[in-house]
């Protein structure tokens, strides 16, 4: 064959890529990633950008208080990562995890809103527990009916739940608003605190933190050693193959999906009954999307999602500190998160494949 026809550079498979060599792919990705960045600040802002990149720790764990946001806000975006992870991990793509959250909040509002004066506090906070976790399975549980029975696109079917769990916590907000006209319920049971649920220490975010720490656990046990976490992966490997076996897909795929709408309920739980004590219909905060690179970044690994979560956060925490202390829009920030993330993304490229060059005739001789 004509040497001259063929492809300058061609891309093949890689093989099993040793733990080691892939991290270091990774944190050569990172610090490329920096480099970047770094020349970006400079060509465009003229700034110091180790002074900016000291800015996204100082926004991080400036102090304690944004230590504890921090971690909060790390342990709600993996919480909604761990549910998708499943459903993802069996190819079922679930991206209703914004509106299943909503939803697992809005049935946690409404039992602090509707029963405060009917059940005892540890009651109240059982029920909010159950109904959440319920409001969340059945959201998700809708669009898995329809795909086990009726093969529908379950990305399209979860998008569309999105707007609707969107457009009911819309309305339920203008029906509980306190005051009237002002457009938000505000903190419920402020004074009495009923069906707040409890604080561990000093700080109002240990329970959250705790009780992800606990469902991190629990998943990875779930999906690397569980009969179910097994059939979960035959199936995403192959649906043919998993009938031939005897898996029933279809049952697969509900409980998978019921599984993933009940953690996500518990998200809606801690987000309205744990911090934030009110519900809005920009509480679940975009992390329904984010939790699908953080669930894709970490190969549906649970305790790689750990870390990806957390990068994810302080990148997002840096954000808000470089806008303040220089005076630069949200853009300039989400540039340089931008530039992290595409270098993070594409060196699982080259952990996957490797790029070939065409020989040249003196090197064959």
């Amino acid at each position: 064959m004509d040497k001259r026809k063929e492809p300058l550079i061609h891309i093949t498979k890689r093989g099993a890529v040793a733990p080691g060599r892939a991290w270091a792919i990774r944190v050569g990705a990172i610090i490329a990633a920096l480099l970047v960045c770094a020349v970006v600040t400079t060509l465009t802002t003229g700034i110091n950008p180790f002074a900016v990149f000291g800015a996204i720790f100082e926004g991080a764990f400036g102090t304690n208080r944004k230590i504890w946001m921090l971690l909060q806000n790390m342990a709600i975006l993996l919480c909604v990562s761990l549910a998708v992870t499943p459903a993802f991990k069996m190819r079922c793509w679930n991206l209703g995890a914004e509106g299943q959250v909503l939803i697992g909040g809005l049935a946690t509002a409404s039992c602090m809103i509707l029963l405060r004066d009917a059940l005892p506090g540890w009651l109240l906070i059982a029920v909010m527990v159950i109904s959440a976790i319920l409001a969340g399975a059945v959201w998700a549980g809708i669009p898995a009916l329809f795909k086990a029975k009726f093969n529908t696109n379950e990305t399209l079917f979860t998008l569309m739940m999105n707007y609707v769990a969107t457009q009911l916590v819309a309305y339920f907000v203008i029906l509980w608003e306190v005051p009237k006209g002002a457009g938000k319920i505000g903190i419920i049971n402020q004074n009495t605190q009923i069906g707040w649920l409890p604080q561990i220490g000093s700080s109002k975010y240990l329970l959250n933190i705790l009780v992800v720490a606990v469902i991190t656990g629990l998943m990875f046990v779930y999906l690397r050693y569980s009969k179910h976490g097994y059939e979960i992966s035959v199936v995403g490997e192959s649906e043919r193959t998993a009938r031939y076996i005897g898996i029933k897909v279809e049952k697969v795929i509900i409980r998978t999906m019921l599984l993933s709408g009940a953690i996500c309920g518990v998200a809606g739980l801690l987000l309205v009954g744990g911090t934030d004590h009110t519900i809005t219909t920009s509480i679940a905060g975009g992390r329904g999307f984010t939790a699908v690179m953080v669930s894709w970044l970490a190969k549906f690994n649970p305790l790689m999602m750990i870390l990806t979560s957390f990068l994810l956060v302080l990148l997002e925490r840096g954000a808000g500190e470089i806008s303040t202390n220089f005076g630069l829009n949200r853009s300039f920030s989400d540039i340089l998160t931008g530039i992290i993330l595409f270098f993070i993304i594409g060196s699982e490229f080259f952990i996957q494949y490797k790029v070939n060059f065409r020989k040249t005739a003196k090197e064959e001789k």
